[in-house]
């Protein structure tokens, strides 16, 4: 984890630029797809799905959360991704309701840049080491 300054328009770059979103996405999608059959099985999402929770778990604050609460959570979430309800993820889903959430981060931000903690492995974390190796090459060129 660390603490980075973002705002929505290094989010929108990231997007953009489908080199480096396709490239994370297609990234992602390969570590949750544990029995490489191209799919991701609610099981294999929930691990993406808990990480959500990273404040809570990381830091030792986690409220207990009726199990039963979080699990309806996670099933509500599992469905926005299975667009065509066929009980699986595809890397098309995945890419598109990936790309809707940033987006709706993008636009939650606005563009005056906030402090926040991100894990390595997320995509906002990604989308700030874009900008920054972005922003070295327009400084070295």
């Amino acid at each position: 984890m660390s603490v980075e300054f973002l705002d929505g328009g290094i989010i929108l770059g990231f997007i953009e630029d489908d080199e480096a979103f396709n490239g994370s996405v297609q990234d992602r999608f390969a570590c949750l797809d544990t029995n490489h059959d191209g799919l991701l099985s609610y099981s294999e999402m929930l691990q993406e799905l808990q990480s959500l929770r990273m404040i809570e778990t990381h830091f030792g604050i986690d409220e207990k959360t009726d199990p039963e609460e979080l699990s309806r959570v996670y099933d509500s979430l599992f469905v926005q991704y299975d667009r065509d309800s066929n009980g699986t993820v595809d890397m098309e889903e995945f890419k598109a309701e990936t790309k809707r959430m940033m987006l709706d981060i993008a636009n939650d931000l606005g563009f005056l840049p906030v402090q926040m903690i991100l894990d390595e492995d997320s995509f906002l974390k990604k989308a700030v080491e874009r900008e920054f190796t972005k922003l070295q090459s327009d400084i070295s060129a």
